[in-house]
């Protein structure tokens, strides 16, 4: 399985030993970038890889959800302070506690049967999150692989989701079109399916990346925090982030697609989503992101996404 994580390095850690934290070491590692320990209580983040299109907004998101730390069961990131180092941000955050859920599906592959442990944190993530206002901010940012606020000239997210499907394809739509059977059709249902997605009665933060490790728990099972916003961090309708999640909670694993099953039906369940636009809104991710890894087709998330959308009908079987 090809890693897109960044590296961490020897060079980072002398940085900021040179800037007085003497007990830096690597910690973590990402798409976006490398997260170092300094060993007094706080991290930082080099973005070697996706630089955050406007460090400020992001640092304004995160204090907007940090608003509401009394009515979540676990803690979010803050950024302290930014700084450049030879063309890299560095971002300055508090350490998060608790330990990540599990690894990664690329890293190590899931059980045949979810662990209760895991679908009672997500529904108590899902949640959580699905309250939190989402604010002028969060509709600034733009999603990886794209040229612009998502939200620019839209009012509604259905929309703005229907437009930034359109612009992917146009990136690199003949090479997804080769591994998905009648690639223009789906695009133009699922386009206009967006568009015609009602209202929802609220507009909440979506964090749009609940891999597991970006989930921390304690010793218990219980969410201690949520980090790594940014990915697909945007204002929308809670429906996506519970879409997207159970689309990516396994993406690699020998049971991913039951997997996936599993998780849209307990979210529409529990969550009480329309089974069809969680579909939806996973097909939509899917034309969002095949190529945001490689431009040739040649990695395992583009593989993902042309599988995701070769299954079929855009509602799952019942």
């Amino acid at each position: 399985m090809t890693t897109h994580r960044q590296q961490h390095s020897t060079t980072w850690v002398r940085h900021f030993v040179d800037r007085g934290h003497g007990a830096a070491r690597p910690l973590a590692a990402g798409v976006e970038g490398a997260v170092y320990r300094l060993g007094d209580g706080t991290v930082a983040k080099a973005w070697t890889g996706r630089r955050p299109p406007a460090p400020d907004v992001v640092r304004r998101v995160y204090d907007d959800i940090a608003r509401h730390a009394a009515s979540l069961p676990f803690a979010t990131p803050e950024i302290l302070a930014v700084e450049e180092h030879e063309g890299v941000l560095v971002t300055y955050e508090r350490e998060l506690a608790g330990a990540p859920l599990r690894a990664d599906s690329a890293v190590a592959a899931p059980p045949r049967e979810l662990p209760a442990r895991e679908t009672d944190a997500l529904l108590t993530v899902l949640r959580a999150l699905a309250a939190v206002p989402g604010t002028e901010a969060m509709r600034r940012l733009t999603v990886q692989g794209d040229d612009r606020p998502l939200w620019e000239g839209h009012a509604r997210f259905p929309d703005a989701l229907a437009a930034l499907v359109r612009r992917a394809v146009r990136r690199h739509g003949a090479l997804l079109a080769a591994r998905v059977p009648d690639l223009a059709d789906v695009v133009r249902r699922t386009v206009e399916s967006l568009v015609a997605l009602p209202d929802g009665p609220f507009v909440s933060v979506v964090h749009g990346d609940l891999v597991p490790p970006n989930i921390h728990v304690d010793d218990t099972g219980a969410p201690t925090a949520v980090l790594d916003f940014g990915f697909f961090t945007t204002a929308g309708d809670p429906a996506f982030e519970a879409a997207v999640t159970a689309a990516v909670w396994d993406m690699y694993g020998p049971y991913a697609e039951p997997h996936t099953t599993t998780l849209t039906r307990l979210f529409a369940e529990e969550l009480h989503h329309s089974p069809h636009t969680l579909a939806l809104y996973q097909r939509a991710y899917a034309l969002a992101t095949y190529d945001l890894f490689s431009s040739d087709g040649s990695d395992g998330h583009f593989r993902w996404c042309a599988r995701l959308l070769g299954r079929g009908p855009l509602t799952p079987p019942r």
